[in-house]
């Protein structure tokens, strides 16, 4: 099941995002980030409780949100947990009537499936100029940008 995130998701948030992080497959976050972050979060558990998957959505302009932070446990790959949590994302921009949601990714070919299109970085300059600036990796970001519009139906 999808669920907000609580504080005692945190650590196991971290250590998913980590593990991914060490492999170069997402950027990482640091504990602090994650309970300045918490309410951006979704986590997908099984019925044990223990967390398979997590997503954030994070406001970043007026009408525009980022999905960041997609991990799924290895073992779970495969399974369409990700596609929920992105669904679940996309579910909460459209109750807070965002009309964009774009995420920087490794892993463009999934957000194609779920309806997201490639888009210039340039067209992002309110993240570039707020999280980018801040990272390692900038100004040679090897990220894609896609974007997906409201309106628009996942394929």
């Amino acid at each position: 099941m999808i669920r907000n995130a609580r504080m005692d998701d945190v650590k196991t948030i971290h250590s998913l995002l980590n593990h991914f992080a060490a492999q170069g497959l997402l950027l990482g976050r640091s504990i602090s980030s994650l309970y300045d972050h918490l309410r951006d979060f979704v986590v997908f558990a099984d019925e044990t409780g223990q967390i398979l998957g997590v997503a954030a959505l994070q406001i970043s302009w007026a009408g525009l949100a980022e999905i960041r932070s997609l991990a799924v446990d290895e073992s779970f790959q495969g399974q369409g947990l990700g596609a929920q949590l992105v669904q679940a994302c996309l579910q909460e921009a459209k109750k807070l009537e965002i009309e964009k949601v774009f995420t920087l990714t490794y892993q463009a070919g999934f957000f194609r499936k779920q309806g997201f299109v490639d888009i210039d970085k340039k067209e992002l300059p309110h993240k570039i100029w707020s999280d980018c600036l801040n990272c390692h990796k900038f100004p040679d970001c090897d990220e894609e940008a896609l974007v997906f519009t409201m309106n628009s139906k996942p394929s």
